[in-house]
C-alpha cells in the first residue's frame, strides 16, 4: 500500500507568525491591514505548504477562515452605531485581528531580546585573560542571511508557478526513493562548487514531488546545522544559497 510522503516541520510558530511575516515582507501598515491582499498572500503560502504535503496544523486553516470572514465583512455596507449624539462609531472587523498581531509582535520582540541577552551572557567569563602566542588569526564570522522559512516556501511556490510542475506531464515519472542524508550531501556539494552562490531553483532539477520535498527538507536541515545560508538582495529577487565558511 502506497503512503503519501509526509513531512512535519518545527520551524513554524503559528498563523500569527506567518501573518506578521507577510506584513513585514510587503511593508503593510499593521494599523490599516488591506484584508484582500493579506488574505491572498496567506492562501498562497497555505497552498504551497499543501503542495509539499506538509503537516499543516488546524490553527493555520482556522486563521484562513477568519481572514475570509473578515474580507466578507469588509465588503458589506458599513453599519453605524450611535454611541453619542455628537459622534458615530463604525465597527472595524479588523480590530480584533489587529490587536492580536500587535500583542504577538510585542511578545516576539521581547523573546528575541531575551535571546540576544542570553547569547551575550554566554560570552562573559570570569577567569583572567590568557595569552595564546601560536594561535592563527581568526576569520571574521560569516553573517547569515535573514531569510525565513516563509521566504523559502514562497520561493518554492513561485518556482512551481514558473515551471508549471503542478500540471500533468505526458510522460510517466518513476518513483524515486532518496534518503535525506544523501540528498543533503548532493545539495552541499553543489553549493560548495558555486563560489558565487547557487540560485534556489537550480537545486530542483527533477519535477517529482518526492525529489522536491526531499530537496527542500535537505536545504532546511543544512541551514539548521549552519552549513549553508540563504540571502536575497531585495524583496521579490531570487534567493541564493551560499556555503558557510569554515
Amino acid at each position: 500500500m502506497n503512503q503519501a510522503y509526509q513531512v512535519k516541520l518545527d520551524a513554524f510558530e503559528g498563523p500569527l507568525d506567518l501573518l506578521l511575516h507577510l506584513i513585514n515582507h510587503y511593508e503593510i501598515d499593521i494599523y490599516d491591514i488591506p484584508v484582500a491582499q493579506i488574505t491572498k498572500q496567506y492562501m498562497e503560502y497555505i497552498h504551497a505548504m499543501q503542495s509539499l504535503e506538509l503537516n499543516i496544523a488546524s490553527e493555520y486553516l482556522v486563521m484562513a477562515s477568519t481572514l475570509v470572514a473578515i474580507k466578507s465583512q469588509m465588503l458589506l455596507p458599513k453599519q453605524e452605531i450611535d454611541i453619542d449624539q455628537d459622534e458615530d462609531y463604525m465597527e472595524d472587523p479588523r480590530e480584533e485581528l489587529m490587536q492580536r498581531l500587535i500583542e504577538y509582535r510585542r511578545f516576539k520582540e521581547a523573546a528575541e531580546r531575551l535571546k540576544e541577552m542570553e547569547n551575550e551572557s554566554k560570552s562573559i567569563f570570569t577567569r583572567p585573560p590568557v595569552v595564546f602566542k601560536d594561535l592563527a588569526l581568526e576569520k571574521s564570522p560569516v553573517v547569515q542571511g535573514d531569510i525565513s522559512i516563509y521566504d523559502l516556501i514562497g520561493a518554492l511556490g513561485k518556482m512551481y508557478e514558473r515551471k508549471k510542475w503542478n500540471k500533468p506531464h505526458d510522460t510517466t515519472v518513476q518513483r524515486m526513493d532518496i534518503p535525506i542524508g544523501e540528498r543533503m550531501q548532493d545539495v552541499l556539494s553543489k553549493v560548495r562548487k558555486a563560489t558565487n552562490g547557487i540560485e534556489f531553483d537550480q537545486l530542483f532539477p527533477y519535477p517529482t514531488r518526492t525529489h522536491i520535498v526531499v530537496t527542500f527538507i535537505a536545504i532546511l536541515e543544512l541551514m539548521k546545522s549552519k552549513e549553508i545560508y540563504c540571502k536575497q538582495a531585495k524583496h521579490f529577487d531570487a534567493l541564493y544559497i551560499y556555503c558557510m565558511e569554515e
